[in-house]
């Protein structure tokens, strides 16, 4: 029988020996989280794993084996015949399951025999899952963080695109959690979950140099439903900041652009509306609604600075007191001119940093 490596590793020098990371988990449960890269070939879909194991614990192990034996070897032949059948000899994969148990070593079995050099992950989901925790949670390497801070409506994610795109290392935890910091943020999808979050954030940080500055949008400790890992937030309650100054009828003006998708699905914009903080009175709420009921979305983003997003802003402020301010970059507006120029000013100020 062809040999199966084992491996207990899985940081990114130790996948990039593999040429597919290959996750026989169900889709639910590659749904929730998985291994950065990897490709969900499931040897027992959602409905099929809880079938065998309703079997196996009411009726008899022995059934349960014969029949889940029967639907991986007919799911692992569908995914040789579509998904591997283009991989060439020399083709390497890592397979894994939850444990590293039956699932992965029936996978790997059979690949092996094809004769691919195939390997399995030693305990599964359940190691990289070990190692991700350790990381975000226990240790505290050296980021050279530099929050980017600004009112609500400041352009600051378009700026970090701008930034990205000359070379400045950009941390976009918006975009990793899928919440945009308003009151709308997470209108239209759902969140990733907390484990994907954090999987997604830890793969972002392995692909960054920390020797050099990385530059985060200043954030709560929870974005949206997702919370900021201890590591991450201890090195961004501890960075220094460059602050963007907007005008505020620009940031209307921007606010307004964004909004058109929200209050065209009235539940949606009503229950956004709903989970704002108490101290927004109900007569407020009203006019809100008949601003976007008016299609004076311009009108409504302003309420919404005035009431809501810049006192929150302020608390947060005076939370964070004594952080180090680099630079205040003002920004008459949020045009591409506009954003080339304030990217250039903050280029300028991570050059004053002193080197590490």
């Amino acid at each position: 029988m062809p040999d199966i490596e084992v491996i207990d590793r899985v940081d990114p020098r130790a996948l990039a020996a593999f040429d597919a990371i290959i996750d026989v988990r169900s889709p639910s449960e590659f749904e929730e989280d998985h291994v950065p890269g990897a490709i969900n070939l499931p040897v027992l879909d959602d409905t099929e794993r809880a079938k065998v194991g309703t079997i196996y614990v009411q009726e008899s192990r022995f059934r349960a084996r014969r029949i889940g034996a029967a639907l991986v070897a007919r799911n692992v032949a569908r995914h040789l015949e579509t998904a591997l059948a283009d991989k060439p000899g020399g083709f390497r994969p890592l397979v894994y399951c939850w444990r590293g148990g039956q699932r992965s070593g029936a996978m790997a079995t059979i690949l092996a025999q094809v004769g691919w050099r195939t390997s399995v992950l030693a305990g599964g989901y359940k190691t990289y899952r070990r190692q991700v925790q350790a990381r975000l949670y226990e240790d505290e390497p050296a980021l050279r963080l530099v929050l980017l801070g600004g009112r609500t409506g400041s352009g600051k994610t378009q700026l970090l695109a701008v930034l990205a795109a000359r070379g400045v290392q950009v941390l976009d935890l918006e975009a990793l959690a899928e919440h945009r910091g308003s009151v709308f943020g997470d209108v239209g999808h759902a969140q990733p979950s907390q484990k994907l979050f954090e999987s997604r954030l830890l793969a972002a940080l392995d692909a960054l140099d920390p020797s050099r500055p990385i530059l985060v949008e200043a954030e709560a400790s929870k974005i949206g439903d997702r919370m900021a890992p201890p590591m991450l937030w201890k090195a961004m309650t501890a960075a220094p900041q460059i602050v963007l100054d907007v005008p505020n009828e620009v940031r209307a003006r921007y606010l307004a652009s964004q909004y058109a998708h929200v209050v065209a699905d009235r539940a949606a914009f009503d229950a956004a509306l709903r989970r704002l903080p108490v101290h927004i009175g109900r007569k407020t709420l009203e006019a809100w609604r008949g601003l976007a009921d008016a299609g004076d979305l311009e009108g409504l983003a302003a309420g919404l600075i005035e009431a809501h997003y810049d006192p929150a802003y302020d608390r947060a402020d005076r939370k964070a007191g004594g952080r180090t301010a680099l630079a205040t970059v003002a920004m008459p507006g949020l045009a591409p001119a506009d954003l080339e120029t304030a990217a250039r000013q903050i280029e300028a100020a991570l050059r004053e940093l002193p080197a590490q």
